[in-house]
């Protein structure tokens, strides 16, 4: 009974242990971590000796060095955000601390936020208790508790990735999760823990340090706190004596010495318990730059990265020495342990300084400082302007899209950055040099001023306002009366995420960082003064400002930072008396006069009478006079987002330039904004829009030029239909796009008007603030609104447009670069400047790249980045080498310059011819512009990339791009406005004019050429060959060995050495855009990038080379040939090996046809190299050819292959699929040899098996799994033999089989794949069966059963089964527990029978007196009225009679009475005949007169017999013809029914059902007809069972088209929402998922509120397996319902989840409803249910344990503790069914007399 005692200790102290039980120390558990052997290193292939001896010795060198649990990192760095998990233990600083959470500050400038829920069990229940009774005042918030600067031990909780990507981390600072790895036993006194107050006692504190079974408590006298703790307060606290094995400990909170407060062995630390903050003394292991390798605690190992080591100490740091350190962080997971060697963080305080002491400078741009140390895996280190230190980390030192260059940023002497955040951990600053982030204009919440205008993007709509992110840090609020003027009741309509919305600043809070904003019109266009503050209201001022409050006594105005005043009820309005409620309400803008102001006390006095009536003390000033069109010139006040804010001169009068309005050219628009500057003077503006509010100005010179000609129009009613007007685009939607012209006049040009081309997409055609010219095609006078074609078909244009738009946009690119030059101090920008297109350089090769490209550099540039594309390196160069090159371009802005070293572009100059025509090739694109080549005269030519304003590009492939050739017209020579350039006109070319003009050009290979090169790369499928002038070019993989000496295995490629000189022959070419090769079609065809072929037979150049492409080779092949191909790839998603041809032909391989043996399934991509020879057979030829490398292109019958499992049916078996697009079934008899239980349960999907191939039937193939099929010879005999057919089967035999169904006929038992046997219920078991369905719940689908062949019909097919254990020798199908009765055979079911028979005689002849009964003895005639008494006196007397007998016997006797189908109630009883009588009715005369003549004297009692048997038989007919639940078998009877019951619908659709048994179609149709016309209109669920019927039949029998017109006349008729829940429900069992899909939708969109269509909806989904779908409709359905209802809808789809999709997820929806809602036990019971069905054990009995600890009633609870004892008796064992009572009786003493009662 030891084990008893140790684990249920009864009290008092442990037992001592024995002197023979060996005591293991727990330090030493954690030696299991370390491997005792070495781990073994893989030796790569080729590794030399000497590498091998180094590996030996670095071993030796691991085993002499120091034991550590946990190895040391290889590379020291800081910790990266992507190191953090869940669970990792942290010390952290708390940074701010608000309501509801706290923002602590972690090592290495992460943070984290500590959740007012995340602080401990003891607060939380103390909040939740107080906010349950409402008494708010003794609630403590976390100001009181938490500090600046207070040190934490937290713990990971959970790790959030926010929509933006950014990752919020979730801290805890809960004991039991800081602590959870220390038990009571590991406590030992001297250790420093953390925790909190649990409660409050006299004498001290009872601490919650998180270790389960111990209580820790701090007297008063060992707690030195200046204020009283409270509960839920942070302590960290030393253990100063363990009591009771753990039990209990008792802790002092008070201030550690040094030795108190360190760390040491004799506290028996582990890996699993080691605490952030611990404070240790440790020995440097190692020493670097980046950081140190600590050991301490004599088996640990830590890291210290350079933030955490004292800068002025760095150089001391030395192997061997010690130091003190404190844990910063512990990763279990990767055993990682962050140590810290500063000052303030290894010192005994328990707070340091969360800011800086130099002040807070976050936000700030400091420029020139230095960067003084880089480390690689972390950031950098600058020095400040002011000698301060910042780093930058390693994220921040480049944008997100560059590449990180550290040695360029090491070469720059000064830097410029910006202070991101402090961070209190490492008291330093965190800066970032992203150009973005520098120039971000709003950073802080203190760059936003309040009245400001600002633009963000609409983020989230809320009940009480929107959502607007400024920038990346910056967000603001718009409440909900600021959305509009007016309260807008849907604000989902207008506003939705992701818009970009114009908001002014209502008031700024930086400390508690919020903003908040209006978008009200009045307030955003208000020119009146804006009142800041109270100083800015003085008396006699107007402005605009909104009602807050409506009093009886007036009108409370807000205006800015809250600043208010009061409107008195005489200042309202000129009205004598009215109501302010009536009259205003809150959120109007309204104009105010300020009456008086008392800056002082913060009150003013306004008046909305006085501002109306317009008298203000300061005269309005006089408005600018500015016409449209009038030139102007303007100074740069303050540059936007959007514009320019200018102020034109010399009145000084505020205007506004727009961005897209600097020029015609939309790359130069942005080019010109980025160049000025504040205070810089633009020339030649034009105004185009004046209201008195706001100036527009424009600087288009198209635009500029039709004012100046009078092309444009001042108003509406200038325009007219016909008329030319230059505008430009302002918006651009998906019907169309708005174009605005000068004087504020908007058109629309719909979208079938943009282009001659078919336009797809607006968005991509044109851009905002493009410049258009637009023609009026239709006006609307009423509306004042316009139409506008902008095809450039219907614009009439002057030829010399283009030409001057050129020479145009070209002067303000210069104008820009002049700009630039005069703040550039380098002169770099000058000598760019100077150079010109066309421009010889002698210049020496810098570097050559990956991609071919080559960077050069020059004495006379330096500085510049002179670069030239792999197309225009022309040929082989070195590094060093000196070479001429020509420019194309000179970028001064980016300080590039793009040459070319092309021959022939490179060669002396030809002159040019006016009007002559020139192939013009395109060498470079910048913006809007691009410079061409004009044939082979080695003149340049800049050109524009669009031919006219409006062109569009309906495809992405269209336009001018590099490469792309043109057909040019010198209209002149030598220009003076394009620097001597010529100017040309130019159109594009076909692709045929492109190809004939290129064949004239010298540098082209054609068609058989046999050329040199040396090889540059070698890949698997193709060679890559630099030619003798410097092109490349290729050879296919087939082009390299004659096909003679190809052999399987071989790599052709392997053949071919990179740098070796072949000679070869052109044979195609593919295009440089598309790659796509291109079959020769005559010998003079040229081509971008030569197909070559270095077989040797093809190389001479006698031999012509025939057209024998891939495709024609494979046309002269039929299905199953074999060809030689080469492996290509292999594509994991869609699991084929793709193989190439020949040049132009590529072919698959499906997995199946590529693997023979199942052990290759797992790794297919192995089993075939790229570049690898293989013999395939065509199995496909199509577009792509379908191969086989098994040896075999078909399927056939008798022979074995490979499958894979794709769905488990349990009524048709296994689903496989098979080679070459084939499929098959393999029945559950034929899975195995040997028959067991759950066979399907054995396969999964996508598994491999072997398949035989039985027979094919429509396509689909019989399979058979059993092992003596598909491995004959090493499989076992068949313990349950294959049936093949009716011959294989014989009477008596006993089989096997699975159980297929359980019908009314009997039970039917699946013997094979095509022979299923019948059982007949007698046959099945020895009871007596009532209803089959006992049967079919104890019979299962597939459930295994011995049976016995009882007859065999092979005419009719049929197989006749027993299943009764006599026969199978088995036990019977059903158990003796159900109680059934047996089943009566032989001679007790005929004594049966004459017993019941007697009882019937007793109970009809009862009043009959015994002699009569005598004297009917003696009858010897039968008066053919059926009496009992006889039939069982003779069955008394003569023995039982076969049945054959009987029948005989029957027939022969005197007919018995029968009551015809077709009775007449207005018959009397003596008109019934025997049934004899009714077949004897065509006898002759006579006999009927002599039957009637001599009728048969009847006694009374046989009369009266007669009677009553007449009038029984009666009755039971009336009965029947009344009974409901007798089907009727005739059209009369139907009717017969209905003129009883018309307004049965059951009836009605048993009439439909008669008809469509005999598939009369229409008949049933009728019917419905009828029912919907007979039935009332009342009865309005049985017209809807009708229609269903009708629906259902339409479905069946009917077109899509009929069930439409059924379906809209049934919502016409009967209640919408359940016609739609039908509709669906048929479309689902008929398998139509598409359109029942459609109709849920349909149906959620027209009842969104209704809550059952959600749930239907969300049913459909999740029985279909589409959980993320169900996901977004419970989204959906709680926007849409009502928010009362989101509570059960919830609850509802988590129950759904249970039932048909993941319980995790309805067990987390849950969760989270019940967290919200703790008080709704219904929900509660619930969800117990479920988890009592579907949880496991563990997760129910801690439900369980939720529920009894709410605060609900006392009677709830005792319905939960029953429910618990009651899942305990039935699931539980005996310990925990008295827990569940001992909790009970804990509950009860708790709760005192409440709970007795």
């Amino acid at each position: 009974m030891d084990f008893v005692e140790e684990d249920f200790p009864r009290g008092g102290t442990e037992k001592p242990a024995t002197e023979s039980k060996i005591v293991v120390p727990r330090a030493e558990v954690d030696n299991l971590f370390q491997s005792k052997e070495a781990p073994r290193t893989k030796k790569r292939k080729g590794a030399s000796k000497d590498e091998d001896a180094k590996v030996k010795k670095k071993k030796g060198d691991e085993e002499k060095g120091s034991f550590a649990l946990n190895a040391e990192e290889k590379k020291i760095h800081i910790l990266h955000a992507k190191d953090l998990k869940e669970g990792m233990l942290m010390l952290g600083c708390v940074k701010e601390v608000a309501d509801f959470e706290v923002t602590v500050g972690l090592p290495c400038g992460l943070q984290g936020i500590l959740n007012i829920k995340n602080i401990c069990d003891s607060f939380t229940k103390t909040l939740t208790e107080q906010l349950d009774s409402d008494d708010t005042e003794d609630i403590c918030s976390l100001s009181q508790l938490f500090t600046p600067g207070m040190l934490l031990r937290c713990v990971i909780a959970k790790m959030d990735v926010a929509s933006n990507g950014f990752i919020t981390v979730q801290l805890s600072i809960n004991p039991k999760l800081v602590n959870a790895a220390l038990t009571s036993k590991s406590l030992k006194a001297g250790m420093v823990l953390s925790g909190c107050v649990e409660s409050v006692e006299d004498h001290g504190f009872i601490i919650d340090i998180g270790v389960s079974g111990t209580k820790a408590f701090a007297p008063r006298k060992r707690v030195s706190s200046p204020e009283e703790l409270k509960v839920g307060q942070y302590v960290v606290s030393q253990v100063k004596q363990v009591k009771n094995d753990g039990r209990v400990a008792q802790l002092s909170i008070s201030p550690l010495t040094p030795a108190q407060a360190g760390a040491n062995t004799q506290q028996e630390w582990t890996l699993s318990n080691l605490l952030p903050g611990l404070l240790i003394t440790a020995t440097i292991k190692k020493a670097t730059k980046h950081g140190l390798i600590l050991d301490f605690l004599s088996s640990f190992s830590g890291q210290v990265d350079f933030l955490h080591m004292e800068q002025d100490q760095i150089s001391h740091y030395s192997v061997g020495a010690e130091v003190q350190a404190r844990l910063l962080y512990i990763e279990p997971s990767t055993r990682l342990i962050g140590l810290s060697l500063r000052s303030h963080l290894v010192g005994l305080e328990p707070s340091i300084e969360a800011r800086s002491e130099a002040g807070d400078c976050i936000g700030e741009v400091a420029k020139g400082c230095s960067m003084t140390a880089v480390h690689h895996l972390s950031g950098a280190m600058l020095e400040l302007p002011d000698k301060r230190v910042a780093f930058v980390h390693r994220n921040h030192l480049k944008e997100p899209s560059e590449r990180e260059n550290v040695n360029k940023l090491l070469t720059l002497e000064e830097h410029t950055c910006r202070i991101i955040s402090f961070s209190p951990m490492e008291q330093i600053y965190f800066a970032s040099l992203r150009k973005s982030m520098i120039e971000q204009t709003f950073f802080r919440y203190q760059d936003v001023q309040v009245g400001q205008i600002i633009e963000g993007t609409v983020t989230t709509l809320l009940p009480h306002g929107m959502m607007v992110q400024i920038s990346s840090r910056i967000k603001g609020l718009v409440p909900r009366t600021h959305l509009s003027d007016i309260l807008l009741k849907m604000p989902e309509k207008k506003y939705m995420p992701g818009m970009t919305v114009k908001c002014r600043v209502l008031s700024v809070d930086p400390e508690n960082r919020k903003l908040y904003l209006t978008r009200k019109k009045s307030l955003i266009e208000s020119t009146l003064p804006r009142f800041l503050s109270y100083s800015d209201a003085r008396k006699g001022l107007v402005s605009h400002g909104y009602i807050v409050s409506i009093k009886d006594f007036g009108c409370i105005v807000r205006f800015y930072n809250d600043v208010k005043g009061l409107v008195p009820t005489e200042e309202l309005s000129s009205e004598p008396s009215i109501k302010p409620a009536e009259v205003f309400y809150i959120g109007q803008v309204l104009k105010t006069k300020v009456l008086n102001c008392n800056e002082n006390k913060a009150r003013m006095l306004l008046s909305f009478k006085a501002a109306l009536e317009g008298a203000t003390e300061e005269p309005a000033p006089t408005p600018f006079e500015c016409d449209v069109g009038s030139k102007l010139e303007a100074k740069v006040l303050r540059k936007t987002l959007n514009g320019l804010e200018v102020a034109i001169l010399p009145e000084e009068v505020p205007a506004f330039l727009p961005t897209s309005h600097l020029s015609d050219h939309v790359s130069n628009c942005l080019l010109l904004w980025e160049n000025l500057q504040e205070g810089d003077v633009v020339s030649n503006l034009t105004c185009v829009f004046n209201n008195q509010k706001k100036i527009t100005l424009t600087k288009k010179p198209t635009v500029i030029r039709s004012l100046e000609e009078g092309q444009a129009a001042k108003d509406f009613s200038e325009i007219k239909i016909g008329m030319q007007l230059v505008g430009w685009i302002k918006n651009i939607m998906t019907y169309g796009v708005f174009v605005e012209f000068p004087s504020g006049l908007c058109g629309l040009a719909p979208t079938s008007a943009l282009t001659d081309k078919f336009l797809k997409d607006t968005a991509n055609a044109f851009q905002i603030g493009q410049t258009v010219m637009a023609k009026v095609t239709n006006l609307d006078e009423e509306k004042k609104r316009f139409l506008l074609t902008l095809r450039i078909s219907d614009i009439i244009v002057s030829p010399t447009d283009a030409h001057t738009r050129l020479v145009t946009g070209l002067k303000e690119r210069r104008a820009a670069a002049e700009m630039l030059s005069t703040r550039d101090s380098s002169g770099l920008v000058q000598m760019l400047a100077a150079l010109t297109v066309g421009q010889r350089l002698k210049l020496s090769v810098d570097s050559v790249a990956e991609d071919g490209g080559a960077t050069f550099k020059s004495d006379d540039l330096v500085g510049a980045n002179i670069v030239a594309s792999k197309f225009h390196v022309g040929g082989n160069i070195s590094v060093g080498q000196q070479v001429a090159a020509v420019v194309l371009y000179a970028d001064v802005f980016t300080s590039c310059v793009h040459v070319s070293r092309l021959p022939k572009l490179v060669a002396k100059k030809t002159a040019l011819d006016v009007s002559t025509p020139y192939t013009a090739m395109v060498q470079h694109v910048v913006g809007n512009f691009a410079v061409v080549s004009l044939g082979n005269t080695a003149q340049f030519a800049m050109i524009q990339t669009r031919s006219h304003l409006n062109q569009v590009f309906t495809t992405l492939t269209e336009g001018v791009k590099g490469g792309m050739v043109l057909a040019a017209e010198v209209v002149e020579v030598s220009c003076e406005e394009l620097q001597g350039l010529p100017l040309v006109s130019w159109k594009y070319t076909d692709r045929k004019q492109r190809t004939e003009s290129q064949s004239d050009d010298k540098d082209v290979h054609r068609f058989g050429d046999i050329l040199q090169g040396k090889v540059r790369t070698v890949k698997p499928t193709r060679v890559v060959v630099s030619l003798e002038d410097g092109s490349l070019a290729n050879i296919h993989v087939s082009e390299i060995l004659e096909a003679e000496s190809l052999t399987v295995g071989s790599f052709p490629t392997s053949t071919v050495k990179v740098g070796s000189m072949i000679t070869a022959r052109v044979i195609g070419g593919r295009e440089a855009v598309s790659h796509r090769f291109l079959p020769f079609s005559h010998p003079r065809f040229s081509y971008k990038i030569p197909e070559l072929t270095i077989v040797p037979s093809k190389l001479q150049p006698k031999v012509p080379l025939s057209q024998n492409n891939a495709k024609d080779l494979l046309a002269s092949h039929a299905v199953g040939d074999e060809i030689t191909c080469f492996v290509s790839k292999f594509i994991p998603k869609s699991k084929m090996l793709e193989v190439t041809i020949g040049l132009s032909l590529t072919g698959t391989v499906e997995l199946l046809a590529t693997i023979t043996d199942p052990k290759d399934y797992s790794h297919p991509d192995k089993l075939y190299k790229p570049g690898q020879v293989v013999r395939a057979k065509i199995v496909d030829k199509g577009s792509k050819p379908q191969l086989s490398l098994t040896g075999s292109h078909e399927l056939e019958k008798d022979t074995v292959t490979l499958g894979i499992v794709t769905r488990i049916h349990p009524h048709t078996g296994v689903h496989v699929k098979l080679p070459f697009g084939g499929s098959g079934t393999a029945s559950v008899t034929d899975l195995a040899d040997a028959y067991k239980p759950k066979l399907l349960d054995t396969f999964k999907k996508e598994q491999l098996v072997r398949c035989y191939l039985l027979s094919q039937e429509n396509g689909k193939w019989r399979l058979s799994l059993r092992p003596s099929r598909v491995v004959p010879e090493t499989a076992k005999p068949a313990k349950d033999p294959e049936v093949m057919s009716l011959e294989d089967l014989s009477e008596g035999q006993v089989v096997r089989g699975y159980i297929k169904s359980v019908a009314e006929k009997g039970v039917f038992v699946t013997l094979s794949g095509t022979i299923t046997g019948r059982a007949q219920f007698q046959m099945t078991t020895k009871y007596y069966i009532r209803d089959p369905k006992v049967l079919s719940e104890h019979l299962p689908l597939n459930t295994l059963l011995t049976t016995k062949i009882i007859s065999v019909d092979r005419e009719q097919k049929l197989v006749d089964l027993s299943l009764l254990s006599e026969d199978t020798g088995k036990p019977d199908v059903l158990p003796e527990s159900l109680g059934l009765s047996l089943r009566l055979v032989g001679a007790e079911k005929l004594k049966h029978s004459a017993i019941m028979k007697k009882k019937r005689v007793v109970s009809e002849t009862e009043e009959v007196p015994k002699k009569k009964k005598k004297k009917a003895k003696t009858e010897d005639s039968d008066s053919g009225v059926e009496v009992y008494f006889r039939e069982e006196e003779d069955g008394e007397k003569k023995p039982a009679k076969p049945a054959a007998e009987e029948t005989a016997a029957s027939s022969a006797a005197p007919s018995r009475l029968q009551v015809a189908a077709g009775f007449c109630w207005d018959v009397g009883l003596t008109s019934l005949k025997p049934a004899s009588a009714v077949k004897d009715e065509d006898s002759s005369d006579e006999e009927d007169q002599e039957d009637s003549s001599k009728p048969q004297k009847k006694t009374r009692h046989e009369l009266e017999k007669e009677k009553k048997a007449a009038e029984k038989a009666l009755v039971q007919r009336e009965t029947e013809l009344m009974d409901p639940n007798l089907r009727p078998q005739d059209a009369a009877a139907f009717e017969r029914l209905l003129l009883a019951s018309p307004n049965s619908s059951l009836l009605w659709l048993q009439y439909m059902a008669h008809h469509l048994q005999a598939t009369q179609i229409e008949q049933a149709r009728a019917v419905a007809e009828r029912a919907l016309k007979t039935i009332s209109f009342r009865e309005e669920q049985e017209k809807l069972n009708v229609w269903v019927a009708l629906m259902n039949l339409e479905n069946m029998y009917g077109t899509e088209e009929s069930l439409k017109k059924v379906f809209d006349r049934a919502l016409q008729f009967c209640e919408p929402m359940p016609v739609h829940q039908q509709l669906a429900d048929i479309y689902t069992k008929s398998e139509k998922i598409k359109e029942a899909d459609a109709t849920y939708k349909s149906m959620v969109k027209r009842f969104r509120q209704d809550k059952a269509a959600w749930l239907s909806y969300g049913t459909f989904l999740l029985q279909r397996g589409e959980s993320d779908a169900a996901a977004a409709v419970l989204q959906r359905a709680l926007k849409s319902l009502p928010t009362k209802q989101s509570v059960d809808v919830i609850a509802k789809f988590a129950q759904l989840e249970f039932r048909f999709g993941d319980p995790e997820r309805g067990r987390a929806m849950f969760d989270k409803v019940m967290t919200s809602y703790p008080k709704r036990t219904d929900l509660w019971s619930v969800f117990i249910d479920l988890m009592i069905k579907h949880g496991s054990q563990k997760d129910t009995r801690a439900l369980f344990d939720r529920v009894i600890h709410l605060s609900v009633s006392v009677k709830k609870i005792k319905f939960f503790f029953k429910r618990y004892l009651e899942y305990e008796k039935k699931h539980g064992t005996p310990q925990s069914i008295q827990a569940v009572k001992e909790k009970a009786v804990a509950f009860v003493e708790a709760k005192g007399t409440e709970a007795a009662d």
